[in-house]
């Protein structure tokens, strides 16, 4: 009998932990509740993912009846031992295959919600586009939230099934055991006590032949020999016929054993071990039945609230419903052109002035000079250093052409020439173009007032002389000298050399293959050297004669330099904190870290190193021609704007390159752009 109340049979709709419930306490349309109905849910119906029931044809009578005779056999209790078995077996390999999909759900659904959390701050980021777009990316990252937390459920609920699983699984290998020793004992029992009957039986038969041959004279007459000495043929038959009667007792005694033990086993033993093991094979063959129709049942359910989350069933008079959009119409409710007119238009108050119009002048000095104006009238020009705000790029000269003759023109107002120049008089009576008007002026970049034809020097040039007369002497140096320095000499935050440099190099040397890379000519740079040591404010790298054509030079000059500084444009002072804000991994906190070192930075660093970073980021533009990447111009400039004159310093090179590698790739988060 089973005495255990853990290994009697439990009703097949309820385990011992309630995780497998009956058909009133199972909650349809939970998912996250870990329960399935096990009977059909008309609404579940619908959908087309309702559980199926099967049914098995209902077995015939000559099956049944050989079924009964196997389990009621001597192999029956091992058969249904095996089987059983087998189910356990079944169970514990799906529970271990829950276990598996509940993880790799739960990772996944980890991992998107993680996701969406940094795409979210991502989108919010001003750097990013912003308006219908942000909006609609943000509902498309609410759409996968919720996608993860259905995931999420589904994982739990696989959890709850392999953990339903394990203790279904335990609780009939437990049976099984007890099961397996009570029956196969009980059989053992029947097995021996039959063996024991059967050697009872042989040695009564052949106690009662040696009797028969004693009693009918089959041997030999005479004496025979015992213990207590010889024996008659009388007294031999006599001993041979009390053994013959004791072990007919014993013989009949195992019999009546044998045959109670048999009436046992089949009557008691082996029908209640039967029975058992049958029951506790359709228990959990049951359970794990229910668990593979939950499974199915909670796989539909998760594609169809996914399906309805990128896609819901907006009906008719369902509010809220009617306010959720699906992905397709999220994406299409992004407005382009409206972000694109919200963002220009946000610029309204940074509109600047508009520019004065484009006209041609001709230059005084080419027009004859008995026309021109005398010489007390005109003013003598200016040849003081530009002003200390310079455009970053400026129009390529262009090239004179003479106006066609015999055009007539309208006179100009009295006392005021081409370009506004002020000229004291009346104006000159009607000419022919060349003489009416007076000369027309250069082109716009170059001066505006109009020089005396004789006390003009000609202009630094090839053609009119070369602009690198020998032994210039050092009247204004710049290289060797501190940023402070030239700030405080010339009242430019930006040194002129660096102006002039990067002017040079954004109007000729952004498509030059390997600008910054390549080295210039050593006479080419020394000769520049000494013209912008001797007068900065002289030198104008809009024309290229006064760089021989040489923008390699330029670069060279420019790094010059900024090795020569007595203290780097980065400073020594902030070295550490650039190269302790260069270690960190994160691409965030390394910019947000550099860009707080940088506001530190004295007045002329932080201008001329804003310079010459916008300038960097317009050549890594047209790396496209000049194979120069903000990677490429970290490694040429790098260590020359940190500093790289000690040992430890060159031992930081790696750390200096990544420096303005972050710098060039934040430029405009650094750096306004105005």
């Amino acid at each position: 009998m089973n005495d255990d109340p853990d290994l009697s049979r439990q009703p097949n709709t309820a385990v011992d932990n309630g995780s497998i419930q009956s058909d009133e306490d199972i909650k349809p349309g939970h998912l996250s509740s870990g329960h399935l109905p096990s009977h059909p849910d008309p609404s579940a119906e619908s959908h087309g993912f309702a559980p199926q029931q099967t049914q098995s044809n209902p077995p015939s009578d000559a099956s049944t009846k050989i079924f009964d005779d196997i389990i009621n056999s001597e192999i029956g209790v091992s058969t249904l031992l095996n089987r059983l078995k087998q189910s356990v077996a079944s169970a514990r390999d799906f529970a271990a295959f829950m276990k598996k999909r509940s993880n790799l759900e739960e990772e996944q659904a980890q991992g998107l919600k993680k996701l969406c959390r940094t795409t979210h701050d991502s989108v919010r980021r001003p750097d990013n586009r912003q308006g219908s777009y942000a909006r609609q990316f943000d509902e498309i990252v609410q759409i996968h939230e919720r996608m993860a937390d259905n995931g999420m459920q589904f994982a739990l609920s696989l959890h709850q099934m392999h953990e339903d699983l394990q203790e279904m699984a335990a609780n009939a290998d437990r049976g099984r055991k007890h099961w397996k020793q009570s029956g196969l004992n009980a059989e053992k029992r029947a097995q021996e006590s039959e063996a024991a009957m059967e050697k009872a039986k042989a040695k009564y038969d052949s106690l009662a032949e040696d009797h028969d041959r004693a009693r009918t004279g089959d041997r030999q007459s005479g004496k025979k020999f015992g213990l207590k000495g010889p024996k008659s043929a009388a007294q031999y038959e006599e001993d041979l016929l009390r053994k013959v009667q004791a072990a007919d007792a014993d013989y009949s005694s195992k019999v009546q054993a044998a045959q109670a033990q048999r009436q046992e086993l089949l009557n008691t033993l082996r029908p209640q071990a039967v029975r058992s093991l049958q029951d506790l094979i359709s228990e959990i063959d049951s359970a794990l039945t229910l668990q593979l129709q939950k499974f199915a049942s909670f796989n539909e359910k998760l594609l169809l609230s996914n399906g309805l989350s990128v896609s819901p069933l907006n009906q008719q008079g369902d509010v809220q419903a009617s306010r959720q959009k699906s992905l397709r119409g999220v994406v299409h409710s992004i407005d382009n052109e409206g972000d694109l007119r919200t963002y220009v238009l946000s610029f309204s108050s940074q509109v600047p002035a508009k520019p004065s119009e484009i006209r041609y002048e001709r230059h005084p000095t080419l027009a004859p000079q008995q026309h021109t104006p005398p010489p007390a009238a005109r003013q003598q020009p200016n040849f003081g250093p530009p002003p200390s705000s310079f455009p970053m790029q400026a129009p390529p000269p262009q090239q004179y052409q003479p106006p066609p003759p015999h055009v007539e023109d309208t006179p100009s107002p009295a006392g005021v020439g081409p370009a506004g120049s002020f000229y004291g008089g009346p104006p000159a009576p009607s000419q022919p173009l060349a003489m009416r008007d007076g000369a027309p002026q250069l082109p716009a970049y170059q001066l505006n007032q109009p020089p005396a034809p004789q006390a003009t020097p000609p202009a630094p040039s090839s053609r009119n002389g070369s602009p690198f007369p020998a032994d210039l002497p050092p009247l204004k140096p710049v290289f060797g000298v501190s940023l402070d320095s030239l700030f405080k000499r010339d009242g430019s935050a930006v040194p002129l050399i660096v102006y002039q440099c990067i002017q040079a190099i954004d109007m000729f040397g952004l498509d030059v293959e390997g600008i910054y890379r390549l080295s210039g000519t050593a006479s080419h740079i020394a000769k520049i050297k000494a013209l912008f040591d001797n007068d900065a404010t002289k030198v104008d790298f809009r024309d290229p004669e006064f760089f021989l054509h040489d923008v390699n030079s330029v670069a060279g000059v420019l790094k010059q330099f900024f090795r020569d500084l007595p203290d780097p444009l980065l400073t020594n002072e902030q070295y550490a904190g650039f190269i302790e804000a260069a270690r960190i991994d994160d691409d965030l906190v390394r910019r947000d870290s550099m860009h707080a070192i940088i506001n530190n930075l004295p007045d002329p660093n932080y201008a001329t190193l804003r310079a010459v970073a916008l300038h960097l980021y317009r050549v890594q533009e047209h790396q496209s021609a000049n194979r120069m990447n903000s990677s490429n111009l970290a490694i040429c400039l790098g260590p020359t704007l940190m500093g790289s004159n000690t040992s430890q310093h060159i031992a930081d090179a790696g750390w200096q390159v990544r420096v303005l590698d972050t710098i060039l790739q934040n430029t405009y988060q650094i750096f306004d752009d105005d």
